[in-house]
């Protein structure tokens, strides 16, 4: 089986992944935002995660697009907004 190698496809994936982070992990999420250590924090579900993902995507694709990493600022961090934080 080959990877997805569809850009739109891939960022769409990447997207999904940190949503179900972001769903099952909320409250690590908003104590990350707020305590300004959000990756530190959530070390062990971001790597899974991203093992995932680059389980299901060609690497070259997920690579020069910065797939996952938009996808974490997109979905962990825009979406977190809201959140008070000495960081914004």
């Amino acid at each position: 089986m080959s990877g997805l190698s569809e850009p739109a496809r891939v960022a769409r994936l990447a997207r999904a992944i940190l949503s179900d982070v972001m769903m099952y992990h909320a409250q690590e999420v908003q104590r990350g935002i707020e305590a300004d250590d959000l990756f530190e924090r959530l070390a062990p579900e971001l790597e899974e995660a991203q093992l995932y993902f680059e389980s299901r995507v060609e690497a070259g694709v997920a690579r020069a697009h910065n797939s996952w990493n938009r996808a974490l600022v997109d979905v962990l961090v825009f979406r977190s907004r809201h959140v008070r934080s000495r960081i914004w």
